[in-house]
């Protein structure tokens, strides 16, 4: 019996994509036969790129990985799911207090689509503190992102913020 091709989608801001989300995303697609990475609008953060400038970023950073698409929704993700016969839906947890959020989340998601199940993964413990947001803002004070996003994002970063002059004591 041939085996049931099984898509999932990873849904989130990615401002900007971080190595802690390609740890899901690479873990994820030993999973499943395709992931769709959906880049929602930034809902209460203050985003630094454009939605149609992270899909660009998050198609470039994933162009070597077999069975990734990049694609950008701006509606309810259970919406997404049902348009695009999705069977689950991705989710990181870096920390306890991602859990919570998530975990309503994921009830709610499952009242508005009962035929999508939510996987949540750890991120990975050297990456477990990293988020877009502190990405932004160590760079921004001139802090070292190398080891925590691609290269790319690093190149990408120093179009949009003009770092601090560390000022000398």
């Amino acid at each position: 019996m041939p085996q049931k091709i099984r898509k999932a989608i990873y849904p989130g801001s990615f401002d900007p994509i971080t190595n802690g989300h390609l740890d899901i995303l690479d873990r994820s697609l030993s999973l499943f036969s395709e992931i769709i990475i959906v880049v929602a609008g930034a809902g209460h953060k203050n985003p630094l790129f454009t939605p149609d400038e992270r899909v660009q970023l998050i198609r470039e950073v994933t162009a070597s990985r077999k069975g990734v698409r990049v694609d950008r929704w701006e509606g309810l993700i259970m919406d997404y799911a049902r348009e695009n016969h999705i069977s689950a839906v991705i989710r990181g947890l870096r920390a306890a207090s991602d859990f919570e959020y998530e975990f309503m989340m994921a009830s709610m998601n499952k009242q508005l689509n009962p035929d999508v199940e939510t996987l949540f993964m750890m991120t990975a413990q050297n990456l477990y503190f990293v988020s877009s947001t502190m990405i932004k803002e160590l760079f921004h004070y001139g802090g070292d992102v190398s080891p925590y996003v691609p290269d790319l994002v690093s190149d990408r970063l120093k179009e949009k913020i003009p770092l601090k002059l560390k000022k000398k004591n």
